[in-house]
């Protein structure tokens, strides 16, 4: 199976809101075990970019639905899926399952691919003395960030899909991190980028937030301290971040509970491309 995979709905609805907004969704959406829940909740979001972690393909857990796929087809979107892992206890030889991103859009995606981190845990690695059973998890595969290159009103907007590790430190999750910042230099042009999804960790402080902001970033949900997860032990996890220094308005949807993760959103106001180009001039040396 190739690492990604996507279909088309056409070029999307219209939009009713301003033409300089941008409407982004994040959401680990865990495996997609609520479906039902997690559908109703994504009609009700008006947004042009939804970045979707643990979405599951083929997978016995989740009847083998294909996520991504049903979830762009009840909402007439685009998408892109990339695939991280193959999950060995949810499949067959014959039949594999997979677990992944998932990236939906009414806009036109031009182009995906996925940054397959060359940083990996070893942990989900099968094992002859770990029984292949679901509750161990033995994968094939590796974390990514999945890169979709969207136009959305004339305007190109990169986005990066990222679920770093769960397992290991943050010097790991740090380093599979650059590898997207360092992916971003390589655009010659001036597009709308966005980094969002499952961090793993506290992104908003420390040598993180730093390379973040070094790289041209900013906190686009700006709820440092709101938990984004449902668990006991509630983490700031989940986040997007934005290109330039653009107006927003940003949710944690703390009363969706269709996942062990809630929903971060994010309203962007952005700053039009004639303006950035004049900026970028103005701070050209003489």
């Amino acid at each position: 199976m190739s690492d990604v995979t996507g279909g088309g709905r056409g070029p999307g609805a219209a939009r009713s809101w301003p033409p300089d907004s941008l409407r982004i969704l994040s959401w680990n959406i865990e495996r997609g075990l609520q479906f039902p829940k997690i559908l109703d909740f994504l009609r009700t979001i008006q947004a042009d970019l939804l970045l979707l972690q643990e979405v599951d393909l083929n997978a016995r857990r989740t009847r083998g639905r294909d996520i991504a796929w049903d979830l762009a087809q009840a909402l007439n979107f685009n998408y892109a899926f990339g695939m991280e892992f193959q999950e060995l206890s949810e499949g067959t030889a014959a039949n594999p399952a997979y677990h992944g991103a998932a990236t939906l859009t009414p806009w036109p995606i031009s182009k995906a691919r996925i940054i397959r981190f060359r940083d990996q845990s070893t942990f989900w690695r099968p094992r002859w003395f770990v029984p292949d059973i679901p509750v161990f998890q033995r994968r094939l595969g590796g974390r990514i960030a999945l890169v979709a290159e969207t136009s959305i009103r004339g305007r190109k907007v990169v986005s990066y899909n990222v679920h770093l590790e769960s397992r290991g430190d943050d010097a790991l999750r740090l380093r599979q991190l650059n590898e997207v910042l360092a992916d971003k230099s390589t655009y010659a042009d001036q597009p709308v980028f966005v980094i969002g999804g499952d961090f793993n960790l506290d992104a908003g402080a420390g040598d993180v937030a730093r390379a973040l902001r070094d790289a041209g970033f900013c906190d686009a949900v700006r709820l440092p301290n709101r938990p984004t997860t449902t668990a006991h032990h509630a983490r700031v996890i989940d986040w997007i971040f934005v290109s330039d220094t653009p107006d927003c308005d940003g949710r944690v949807h703390d009363d969706i509970r269709a996942s062990d993760h809630y929903p971060v959103s994010a309203a962007i106001t952005c700053c039009p491309i004639s303006e950035r180009l004049t900026r970028y001039i103005d701070f050209v040396p003489k």
